[in-house]
């Protein structure tokens, strides 16, 4: 009996702390991968979607690619390392012009990283985006930008004055429309699934 006690209760400790410890470690990877779900999707009509959580000061991570393709539609490689130079746009300080910016992002999702360069940029206190999910529609080269607005956001969509409409979704539409290389032919806003009527 002392065998056991000296040798099965070291033991059971152990492996009931190991246990605790790989839970600890899980969770972490679950709550990564909730913020990576819906990270990229890709179905068989030619759609690829995107789910990101608004921008932060540090933004997250988005070189996942499509298996085969990247979002032009051209063969990819997978590397990270495998980057394009895109313009990215601003308002100028008075909102009447928009400023290109070059900017790298990956070349294996190009629309999804200069979407999130440009929302990097786009700030306001009192509106806050929770998130967003961006959808390429391959065949007809039409971006759809679903936003998701936070929950404790004191303002909506419709209450944005024309220079914050110009800094958010002309700075959008421009960026997707004049990179030649992303072939991008239109660009649609909705929030929630619903289109955004300004």
């Amino acid at each position: 009996m002392k065998i056991v006690q000296q040798y099965l209760a070291p033991l059971v400790i152990g492996v009931f702390c190991a246990g605790f410890s790989s839970y600890h470690i899980l969770a972490a990877s679950e709550g990564e991968a909730l913020l990576q779900r819906d990270r990229t999707i890709s179905s068989s009509s030619g759609t690829v979607a995107t789910t990101q959580v608004a921008p932060s000061p540090s933004p997250l991570p988005t070189d996942i690619a499509v298996k085969g393709t990247n979002e032009a539609g051209n063969l990819s490689i997978n590397n990270n390392n495998n980057t394009i130079s895109l313009n990215i746009y601003h308002p100028d300080s008075q909102c009447e012009t928009l400023i290109p910016e070059k900017v790298a992002v990956s070349a294996d999702t190009p629309v999804t990283n200069a979407v999130g360069k440009v929302l990097e940029l786009a700030t306001s206190s009192d509106f806050d985006l929770a998130g967003y999910r961006v959808n390429l529609d391959l065949n007809k080269r039409v971006v759809t930008i679903d936003f998701r607005l936070s929950p404790n956001t004191k303002r909506q969509f419709v209450s944005l004055s024309t220079c914050e409409q110009f800094a958010l979704f002309g700075t959008l539409r421009k960026t997707l429309i004049d990179n030649p290389q992303l072939k991008i032919k239109d660009v649609r806003f909705t929030n929630q699934g619903q289109e955004i009527k300004l």
